[in-house]
């Protein structure tokens, strides 16, 4: 019987990795948000990189969270005034960078997604800041 429970548990954990491996995401082009930003679209600009990085580069007008790698309860928490932000205005498009567009974006994301935010709504940049090549909308150091 415990070991019938144990097979069974494992199992259960084998798919739910699988699941998540195969959750999809919407994702933004760099040159489709730059027209976005172009034409005003009113969005939010979720900026999750760390500190360090954000101060030498960011999106003009994103919003710092300093939430990568966004694995810890804390690194979550840091993206809770993006909820209050999506709560209080009507934003067609939430916009998360991160450094590469990948893991911490893909976290951020299910965050957001979790506590509220409409999927339909949700977008990572494709490449992060590290793909981003419009200086022109780039503020820092």
């Amino acid at each position: 019987m415990k070991k019938l429970l144990f097979i069974c548990c494992v199992a259960l954990m084998g798919m739910a990795q699988v699941a998540h491996a195969w959750t999809s995401y919407n994702y933004v082009e760099p040159e489709q948000l730059k027209g976005w930003l172009e034409a005003s679209k009113p969005m939010l600009i979720v900026d999750i990189q760390e500190k360090k990085d954000f101060v030498v580069h960011h999106i003009r007008g994103s919003l710092e969270t300093n939430a990568y790698p966004v694995k810890s309860d804390h690194d979550r928490q840091t993206i809770d005034p993006a909820l209050k932000l999506c709560d209080a205005n009507h934003y067609e498009a939430v916009v998360v960078v991160c450094p590469r567009g990948k893991g911490g974006a893909k976290r951020a994301y299910g965050y957001l997604a979790k506590n509220g935010v409409t999927e339909g709504k949700l977008y990572i940049l494709t490449g992060g800041m590290g793909g981003w090549p419009y200086g022109d909308w780039v503020d820092g150091k």
